[in-house]
């Protein structure tokens, strides 16, 4: 593993990885050993904690912590990080959504952060049923953070939101209105998020079109750069101020997504 002395600011990246074993065999260790991240969060692991090869499951120079869902094969986040965490916890306190593994709280000094893998609303018939589902998670994580919030904590929360904010985060907005991941009423369950303080780190940085984290696998999709932008990093009123950076890594193969960054001056932690 690459020797790395510790970086002047703190880079968080957040990546939903389509099956870790899968991306293991497309670079994936390799693009953790590369990156200059510290803190890295992974949604749709989409394994068992046994099932992952030791090399994968806890890589030379890196703490690893993993919450998988009930129903093999599905769902599931895993975080790795630099330093141990002072605290970690896997549940949201409500069984809907624990035994699907979406959720990893870990707390760095006075940093919280939230890696979460938000439903998505198409059910199994890309029906929209698992819509109310959805939304329901989207408060659920909304409220237990509000006090915190409240008390000025600095909070990231990171990760797969499966929905598309504006038509700036979608190629095609008028032929997705009626699809989950852009319909009204998911649109404004991030947009409550925005409205209560949370930051979308990367659109204070870069707020023009054609920026998206995920691409159909069909028709070429992601060469022509049709794809939608549903992976963020938000931070709260209380770590918007170490705020420095926040990024997206198109050119990272490996899933369908790419990594999402944000850059923190290391205060935040102090």
């Amino acid at each position: 593993m690459t020797t790395r002395k510790r970086q002047k600011n703190l880079r968080i990246a957040s990546w939903n990885v389509n099956g870790l074993r899968a991306a293991a065999n497309k670079g994936f260790v390799e693009w953790l050993d590369a990156t200059p991240a510290e803190i890295v969060g992974l949604q749709e692991v989409r394994a068992e904690l046994t099932a992952l090869p030791p090399h994968v499951r806890q890589p030379d120079g890196w703490h690893s912590s993993f919450v998988a869902a009930e129903r093999k094969g599905y769902s599931g986040v895993g975080l790795y990080a630099r330093q141990p965490p002072d605290e970690v916890r896997t549940t949201l306190g409500q069984k809907s959504f624990d035994v699907e593994g979406r959720v990893i709280f870990s707390r760095f000094g006075k940093l919280l952060v939230v890696n979460g893998y938000f439903p998505n609303g198409s059910g199994k018939e890309r029906d929209n049923s698992r819509v109310p589902y959805k939304l329901s998670f989207y408060q659920h994580l909304f409220k237990l953070l509000q006090a915190g919030v409240a008390s000025g904590e600095r909070i990231v929360v990171m990760g797969d939101f499966n929905t598309a904010h504006t038509e700036l985060d979608l190629a095609r907005p008028k032929q997705n209105e009626k699809t989950s991941g852009f319909l009204p009423e998911e649109r404004r369950e991030l947009s409550r998020w925005l409205d209560a303080g949370w930051v979308d780190t990367f659109r204070r940085f870069s707020p023009g079109p054609g920026h998206y984290t995920w691409w159909s696998q069909r028709q070429g999709a992601r060469d022509r750069n049709v794809g939608w932008r549903i992976d963020y990093m938000l931070v709260s009123p209380g770590a918007e101020p170490y705020l420095l950076a926040a990024g997206i890594e198109p050119e990272v193969r490996g899933s369908d997504h790419c990594p999402v960054t944000v850059t923190l001056d290391r205060r935040v932690q102090e």
